[in-house]
């Protein structure tokens, strides 16, 4: 468990930092938590405590990947992480922007998000892959 927590963590610190990074180059034509504006959501907080509470939560969304990715160690990460990763990314593109249902919305869509959600998702299915894989032939030894 301790493996999974600090996988989840740096993958959530590292997606929050590569996020930010991409709004401030115009990578992406939304603002990473612009979603409390959207929602109501925290609205009178500091950017600090909002900016740690989508740290959170992208925390528990990694934990729980983690946790699921290592029950089904058979599928390989580069698979799994590529499948998720384009449809996580374009489903969230297409909310954040709200974009219609047409074939040229795909060219408002941002490839660097989708490579650095992919990438990062990469990193923690191999995680956990990997030490699902180790657990199991200690068992076995």
């Amino acid at each position: 468990m301790k493996v999974a927590t600090i996988t989840a963590l740096v993958n959530a610190l590292v997606l929050a930092l590569c996020l930010k990074g991409l709004h401030y180059f115009h990578l992406i034509k939304w603002h990473p938590i612009g979603f409390y504006k959207k929602w109501n959501w925290f609205e009178e907080s500091s950017k600090l405590f909002q900016w740690t509470f989508f740290i959170f939560l992208l925390f528990i969304i990694g934990l729980f990947l983690y946790m699921t990715m290592r029950y089904v160690y058979i599928i390989p990460a580069v698979f799994s992480s590529l499948l998720l990763g384009l449809l996580v990314t374009i489903s969230l593109e297409w909310i954040a922007l709200d974009l219609p249902l047409q074939l040229t919305s795909f060219k408002k869509l941002s490839i660097p998000f989708m490579v650095t959600v992919i990438c990062l998702l990469r990193f923690l299915l191999e995680t956990a892959n990997f030490h699902q894989k180790e657990h199991t032939a200690q068992k076995q030894s």
